[in-house]
């Protein structure tokens, strides 16, 4: 009996692995969310409370595809959820949606579903072309007693709120407005097999935080109008999971708006997430500004204690086959009193220095270098600055943006 030579095995190993892979998920968009506040009261306070209403939550796509589902979340949730009705729809403008766009979504055949406390669930996929850069509207009806869970309190997006099962509605007429996402976590699209996902990993400066509200002006979605526009390489679709204040060792305390620290939210964050291929780290600045400030002296750490973390999380990346890529700390001279000092400053540019020469990460990303004064390198350039001096603007995102080496993604 004749023995096929190993280099034909191997093509043919090839092939049948080629075509047996398929379109698989990927997450278009995502946001982290963050435990829910102390009481009712406050969640009625920060329009978190609802009860026969329907919010209708708009999204921006980065990748575009013609199947879709979404995930809806009862993270940090402490009772069961009950949706009587979700549709999803391409956004024309304000809370309206495009003609011939609207549909049902189901959960296991089912148009209702319960969500247990910490649960997510995933809709059933449903037929829609969903256009790269797109605005979609996500329409979830609770019709009874409920407190917002799976929250993202900062989301630099306006969204609506209506009474009733407005669902399938082309517009709420007369709804409240929010900018927080809630029980709403990612839209994920099928896309090609080549295709992936980056996870950008950080903080308040990562979601956005005083950029202009609901133009998309992150620096992650800049890098994904560059993934869009680039004439080659896989498609690539950008999860923002930023969370405002978030540290890497740390909880927020009584501020739970800053989510959990970032060791604790990356299985559910990054790992979890569909497609993934990619993470990019931006966090430290807080493990350093809120000790001693919105946080114990206690809570103090030294730049070796946010290296451990770091490596943590490289570890953790490299056991899913995902790569990561650390990104260094941007400048914040001048930021609130005791949220900056000298030596804090001392330990941001001790990161840096192992972010860019430490070898630990798959890539590196120089925001400092994009952002900073080179008159005051220890200042952020007063053109990217938003006044405060630790969160860029809108031209400092875009630079932030612009700065990551699209070679990184092959």
């Amino acid at each position: 009996m004749s023995v096929m030579p190993k280099k034909l095995v191997l093509s043919l190993l090839a092939w049948v692995t080629a075509c047996a892979a398929g379109p698989h998920w990927v997450a278009t968009w995502g946001a982290s969310p963050a435990p829910q506040l102390a009481d009712e009261s406050q969640m009625r306070s920060a329009k978190l409370a609802y009860n026969n209403q329907t919010l209708r939550e708009i999204v921006h796509t980065s990748v575009g595809g013609d199947t879709v589902r979404v995930r809806l979340s009862n993270a940090y949730g402490k009772q069961t959820v009950e949706i009587g009705a979700a549709h999803i729809a391409l956004r024309s403008n304000d809370s309206a949606v495009a003609a011939g766009s609207d549909r049902a979504l189901t959960f296991g055949g089912r148009a209702s579903v319960s969500i247990p406390p910490n649960a997510l669930v995933l809709s059933d996929p449903v037929k829609l072309n969903v256009p790269a850069a797109a605005d979609l509207a996500i329409s979830i009806f609770l019709p009874k007693p409920t407190t917002g869970a799976g929250i993202h309190y900062s989301a630099q997006q306006t969204s609506y709120v209506g009474a009733g099962d407005l669902t399938g509605a082309a517009s709420l007429s007369d709804a409240a407005t929010f900018t927080s996402w809630v029980f709403l976590t990612a839209v994920e699209v099928l896309a090609p097999e080549s295709a992936g996902t980056v996870v950008t990993f950080g903080d308040s400066i990562t979601d956005g935080a005083r950029s202009t509200l609901d133009a998309n002006h992150r620096w992650p979605d800049t890098l994904a109008a560059r993934l869009r526009a680039r004439h080659s390489g896989p498609k690539i679709a950008v999860l923002d999971a930023g969370i405002g204040g978030n540290r890497i060792l740390h909880d927020a305390g009584d501020n739970v708006r800053f989510g959990v620290n970032a060791l604790a939210r990356y299985d559910r964050d990054v790992l979890a997430q569909s497609g993934v291929k990619y993470v990019i780290v931006l966090e430290g600045i807080n493990d350093l500004g809120h000790a001693g400030t919105s946080a114990p002296e206690a809570e103090t750490v030294t730049a070796e204690d946010l290296i451990a973390g770091m490596k943590q999380l490289i570890e953790r990346a490299h056991e899913h086959g995902i790569k990561i890529f650390g990104a260094t700390l941007t400048p914040f001279e001048g930021a609130a009193r005791g949220y900056f000092t000298p030596e804090k400053e001392n330990k941001r540019k001790a990161l840096n220095e192992w972010i860019r020469t430490g070898k630990a990460f798959d890539g590196v990303i120089d925001f400092e270098k994009a952002v900073r004064d080179p008159q005051h390198p220890d200042r952020m350039m007063p053109a990217y600055d938003s006044g405060d001096h630790l969160h860029p603007g809108d031209a400092g995102y875009k630079a932030m943006g612009e700065a990551v080496d699209l070679s990184l993604f092959k």
